[in-house]
């Protein structure tokens, strides 16, 4: 499912028009994308998205086989939670 098809499910299922769903799927995800920066923001039930720390590490460059340093990073992570796990299995 793509951002456009999330979109009319979203319409779809709480009855909005296609505008007011894309204005709120946009919404969503840049409240959490500037909130996850500063603190998680946990979903009860669907999951917690954070913001992980990657050390710095050695690296290979698969075209030339040089050994590279790769600096550290900070990277988003999802921990779904238990509902969402169980509505899967």
């Amino acid at each position: 499912m793509n951002k456009s098809e999330l979109v009319k499910a979203v319409a779809e299922k709480a009855e909005l028009s296609q505008k007011d769903a894309f204005a709120a799927v946009n919404a969503i995800v840049d409240v959490i994308t500037k909130t996850i920066k500063d603190e998680p923001v946990q979903l009860v039930g669907f999951g917690t998205f954070a913001v992980a720390e990657r050390a710095a590490r050695d690296g290979i460059n698969p075209a030339t086989g040089k050994k590279i340093k790769i600096k550290a990073a900070k990277t988003p992570k999802f921990k779904p939670g238990k509902a969402l796990k169980d509505a899967i299995n």
